[in-house]
């Protein structure tokens, strides 16, 4: 099983979102990611970056802030 790091990406900084997403969806205001044994977090107005399979990372940022 293939699990990913979701990392938010905000003003330079990087926050881990998630440790072992196994679901991320794309909705209408953002992003809702899943993980094995919690709760779906939403990030409201979310989009995806990168995605780095390799190293098993998805890099999301808040609309807006693209630079």
């Amino acid at each position: 099983m293939c699990q990913m790091s979701v990392i938010l990406e905000q003003d330079g900084n990087e926050t881990v979102v998630a440790e072992s997403a196994s679901l991320l969806e794309v909705v209408e205001d953002g992003l809702r990611i899943s993980t094995l044994f919690e709760e779906p977090r939403f990030i409201k107005g979310a989009a995806v970056r990168a995605i780095d399979f390799l190293n098993a990372r998805v890099t999301v940022i808040r609309k807006g802030d693209e630079a």
